[in-house]
C-alpha cells in the first residue's frame, strides 16, 4: 500500500469533512461578502453594522449545510443545543472579523472598498480557521467508537 493511500484512510473522515466545510463555507462567504458589501456600499450602512447583518444570514445558511451534510455522521444532542452553541460560536468568530474591520476602517482610517473587502477577508480567514476547529469540538461531536468485548483469557474456564 503506498504512503498516500494509507495517508488518506487514516485522515478520510477529516478530509472529507474538510472539503464539504470548504463548500457550505463557499456558500456563506459569499452570503455574507456579497450582503456585506451591499449593505455598505450601497445601502450606506455602517462598516460593521453591515457585517454584523450579512453575516447572520451567512451562519443560517453555514447552520443547515453544515448540520445536514458535512457533519451529519456525527452525534449530536438535540437541535437547540447545536443551535445555540453553533450560533455563540459564530458569534466570536465575527467577533474576530469584526476586530479587523474595525481596526482597518477606524485606526488605519482606510475607508475604501479594497481596504474594507481585505480586512474583511482576512476576518472571515482567520474566523472561519476558529469555527472549523470550535464545530467539531463542540457542537458536532465525533461519532463513538465501537468498543470491541473484552477478551477472555484463553484455557480458563468457569465452574
Amino acid at each position: 500500500m503506498t504512503v498516500v493511500r494509507r495517508l488518506y484512510e487514516r485522515f478520510r473522515q477529516l478530509v472529507h469533512e474538510v472539503a464539504k466545510f470548504g463548500v457550505v463555507g463557499a456558500i456563506a462567504f459569499l452570503t455574507a461578502t456579497i450582503g456585506t458589501n451591499l449593505l455598505h456600499f450601497r445601502a450606506g450602512m455602517g462598516p460593521l453594522t453591515s457585517n454584523v447583518l450579512a453575516t447572520i444570514a451567512g451562519t443560517c445558511v453555514a447552520f443547515v449545510g453544515n448540520r445536514y451534510w458535512t457533519f451529519r455522521h456525527r452525534e449530536g444532542s438535540t437541535l437547540v443545543r447545536e443551535y445555540v452553541v453553533f450560533f455563540v460560536l459564530n458569534a466570536i468568530g465575527l467577533g474576530i472579523q469584526l476586530v479587523c474591520i474595525a481596526f482597518t476602517y477606524y485606526l488605519l482610517d482606510m475607508h475604501g472598498k479594497l481596504a474594507y473587502n481585505v480586512a474583511l477577508i482576512f476576518g472571515i480567514g482567520l474566523g472561519t480557521l476558529f469555527r472549523f476547529w470550535s464545530y467539531r469540538r463542540w457542537v458536532w461531536l465525533p461519532p463513538p467508537v465501537a468498543q470491541a468485548a473484552p477478551e477472555s483469557p484463553v484455557g480458563s474456564s468457569q465452574a
